[in-house]
């Protein structure tokens, strides 16, 4: 066992997979000499040279289009898209391109490419670099859209994603990289489509998803001090979302709250909501309850995160609504 950031285990996934098959290369901007923005590509490129770490122009739809062309004819390459924000830049190529690809021609062609991007919501760098767009990228069928919340999950994922044959977003929380966890040193693969349970509990099931998982969690040991017992489940992966788990845990408890970084409006919480209403009505002793930010683009300064996310208190109020 290790003990790693979040950053380094994503650096570790797509060094073990670089050296484990050659096929697999990284593109995107500043992930070369600079190593990434947030130091997320350290010493690939000197390890592997720049052929297979290879900065790019500033052109999120040519990046995205260079990596769905390289797909197609055989490599499995991972583009980085700096921000979740700048995907309206290639949505055509992903939405249109790299999702449809393998249906549209009668699976002729295989689509294993990995679109890693980051969500920065609670740094307050303003209403262009702080949005949390996985409902997006989860409506569009034949994409997978992972989301990790810990360093050991991302590391696990990331491997898997590399080696799915599909297309992948993986959304990366940037407030998340400073997180610490052990990791074993044996092959680390989690399956995509699987959540996990991250605190077992009696009383509510809360879904949190990225960001929002370390604040559930925190609530949940707030309100173990009131003899609330809180379940926290982690979807991990946005599409296909694992929803047995999540009804699992709700019936047990009989009570949900949904706690995300993106908007409630046509959002995954919503969705997640939804199905749980569907699959376990009459097992709901109260309604499924949402948390999550106001529908407002966001304002630059870190003074805002309260007001631009659920906070442990806002969850831990959340609950006791819930048990009241």
């Amino acid at each position: 066992m290790a003990t790693k950031t979040y950053c380094w285990a994503i650096v570790d996934a797509m060094r073990e997979e670089m050296e484990r098959d050659e096929t697999v290369f990284l593109i995107g901007e500043d992930v070369g000499a600079p190593e990434g923005a947030f130091g997320a590509s350290r010493g690939l490129q000197k390890t592997f040279g720049p052929s297979r770490v290879r900065d790019t122009p500033i052109s999120e739809e040519i990046i995205v289009g260079l990596g769905v062309g390289a797909a197609m004819t055989g490599r499995r390459p991972i583009v980085e898209i700096m921000f979740i924000d700048f995907l309206g830049l290639c949505l055509d190529q992903i939405a249109n391109q790299a999702a449809k690809t393998h249906y549209i021609y009668d699976g002729m062609f295989k689509m294993p490419l990995v679109i890693r991007t980051s969500s920065a919501v609670e740094m307050g760098i303003g209403p262009h670099h702080s949005q949390s767009w996985e409902a997006i990228v989860g409506h569009i069928p034949g994409l997978k859209v992972v989301m990790p919340s810990t360093p050991r999950d991302a590391k696990g994922l990331l491997k898997s994603a590399i080696r799915d044959n599909n297309p992948v977003v993986f959304i990366e929380h940037i407030a998340l990289h400073r997180l610490k966890e052990e990791i074993e040193d044996e092959e680390l693969l989690i399956p995509i489509g699987k959540a996990d349970v991250k605190r077992q509990g009696r009383d509510v099931t809360v879904v949190a998803s990225g960001l929002m998982v370390a604040r559930a969690l925190a609530a949940a040991k707030t309100l173990a001090k009131d003899g609330i017992e809180v379940e926290v489940v982690d979807p991990r992966t946005i599409s296909p979302i694992d929803y047995d788990t999540i009804v699992d845990s709700v019936r047990k408890t009989n009570r949900a709250l949904v706690v995300t970084s993106s908007h409630k409006q046509f959002g995954f919480g919503s969705e997640v909501a939804a199905e749980v209403q569907e699959r376990a009505f009459f097992d709901l002793d109260q309604p499924v309850k949402r948390l999550s930010p106001p529908f407002t683009p966001a304002p630059f300064g870190k003074q805002f995160d309260d007001y631009l996310n659920p906070n442990t208190d806002a969850i831990v109020a959340a609950v006791h609504e819930l048990v009241a």
